[in-house]
């Protein structure tokens, strides 16, 4: 597979070569033909001069033209002038009077148009430049031609160009220079965050320092900061739920041992029914404690996104939970109860935690509430959203524990009841991963306990 990876460096290099390269041949060019206009102008200004002097030798236009007379003009021997100067007389239709050169142009060709004209042209492969002018005479329209070849002209446009191109590639490469210098200066805070990172233990998830960064990478920075931000709550997320595992399973496993190994030695069928009774209660209680853990695991940062939440009834929702509960609720003769509203009352979230969520706060107020007790679910529409409750008219929490009761495997000595202490701290992290209110309070009366969750108003969750 082809590497389709380059540097910063490169492709900024690669960039600007090319418009320093571009913007030097614009220049070229532009210089070039600048440089044979004005090169032009002062030659077309002597030549000019010249067929002037050559018509005053001739004595065009005065009515009594001198047409054998032989001006003395540069014939290219001379160093010092090696251009050939050539002239020729024509009558209006461009025939030959005089003349040691051989232009001939009809009058036509003037276009009407008056006063010198100047051309370009060759003779015998080499660039000339001719000035035509126009005299009366008595025999109607005389014209002079007059050319000359261009070396001095080449020669001084070459010269001009050499000192314009050579100059501007010069400073196209010192250009050049200073912004791979400037490139290299800029991009070394860059190269020393990267540095920094490759050379970092594999868990240190510590911020990135971008205060030396550029401004331009600072959000790329900021963004990679809140990635490990997160990656590191993930991380600890992990190893807490490691931890709480190993913690809690310990003690059901090592009592499944225990059993288990009482009943292979013993023979006696009590012993062993006992024995086997005892597993069967662990191993409840294990498969308990592991779906508890597996629970707040899915519900902890970093678990789950909010990809899975969508627009529920949460009225729809808590009744079908409570009808789950009642059979449970009727082996100890408590009242369980729903009191909703005949409206939808719409949330957005995810079905199955929420589901948990209601499960452990029922679970938990059949557990303290005593015989002959009533337990009141409830959901009805708030001022900032849909709230959620459950009351029992149990013992109550104490006001010093109704804080650490969200805590996990705190749990209040002396009720008399099992469990792993995780029910609760479900119910928190339910809570937080939808962004909803926990509450603790007593309930009616000031008698057991009512905790309620407030979910926020969000613009989607409507319900057609």
């Amino acid at each position: 597979m082809e590497n389709n990876i380059r540097s910063l460096r490169s492709y900024l290099m690669q960039r600007l070569l090319i418009s320093l390269y571009l913007l030097w041949i614009i220049s070229t060019v532009v210089g070039y033909f600048a440089t044979i206009n004005y090169a032009n102008q002062p030659y077309d200004l002597v030549l000019l001069q010249r067929a002037n002097e050559v018509a005053a030798e001739l004595k065009l236009g005065t009515g009594h033209e001198q047409l054998d007379v032989v001006p003395a003009l540069p014939d290219g021997s001379d160093l010092g002038m090696p251009d050939r100067v050539l002239y020729t007389v024509t009558d209006s239709e461009g025939r030959k009077l005089a003349g040691n050169g051989n232009t001939l142009r009809p009058l036509s060709y003037r276009r009407e148009r008056k006063g010198p004209l100047f051309s370009n042209g060759e003779r015998e492969g080499q660039k000339t430049r001719m000035v035509s002018l126009t005299f009366p005479s008595r025999n109607g329209v005389l014209q002079l031609h007059v050319s000359e070849t261009t070396q001095q002209r080449q020669a001084l446009i070459r010269g001009i160009l050499a000192n314009i191109v050579i100059p501007e590639l010069l400073l196209t490469l010192i250009a050049l220079a200073v912004v791979w210098y400037g490139l290299k200066e800029g991009l070394r805070p860059l190269e020393e965050l990267r540095h920094e990172v490759a050379n970092r233990r594999r868990d240190d998830l510590s911020q990135l320092d971008g205060g030396k960064a550029p401004a331009e990478v600072r959000p790329l920075i900021d963004a990679v900061n809140n990635l490990l931000e997160r990656l590191k709550q993930v991380m600890a997320a992990q190893q807490r739920f490691v931890a709480d595992a190993a913690h809690q399973l310990r003690t059901p496993f090592a009592g499944l041992k225990t059993q288990s190994e009482l009943a292979l030695r013993t023979d006696a069928p009590e012993r062993k029914q006992h024995a086997l009774e005892h597993i069967h209660t662990s191993t409840q209680h294990g498969i308990r404690l592991v779906n508890q853990l597996l629970a707040l695991a899915r519900n902890e940062p970093g678990g789950q996104s909010t990809d899975s939440f969508t627009v529920l009834d949460l009225n729809q929702l808590a009744q079908e939970c409570t009808v789950e509960w009642v059979q449970m609720a009727l082996e100890k003769n408590i009242d369980l109860g729903y009191e909703g509203t005949s409206a939808a009352q719409s949330v957005q979230g995810d079905p199955n935690s929420l589901i948990e969520m209601l499960n452990n706060l029922i679970d938990n107020a059949v557990r303290y509430t005593p015989v002959d007790g009533h337990i009141t679910v409830g959901v009805k529409a708030a001022a900032q959203g849909t709230e959620l409750s459950v009351e029992d008219n149990g013992p109550g929490i104490e006001p010093q524990h109704r804080e650490r009761v969200f805590e996990r495997f705190y749990r209040i000595l002396g009720t008399g009841q099992s469990g792993s202490g995780l029910g609760l701290s479900i119910v928190a992290e339910v809570a937080k991963r939808h962004g909803a209110k926990l509450k603790l309070d007593v309930g009616r009366d000031g008698i057991g306990t009512r905790i309620s969750i407030l979910f926020p108003v969000r613009p989607s969750s409507i319900i057609n």
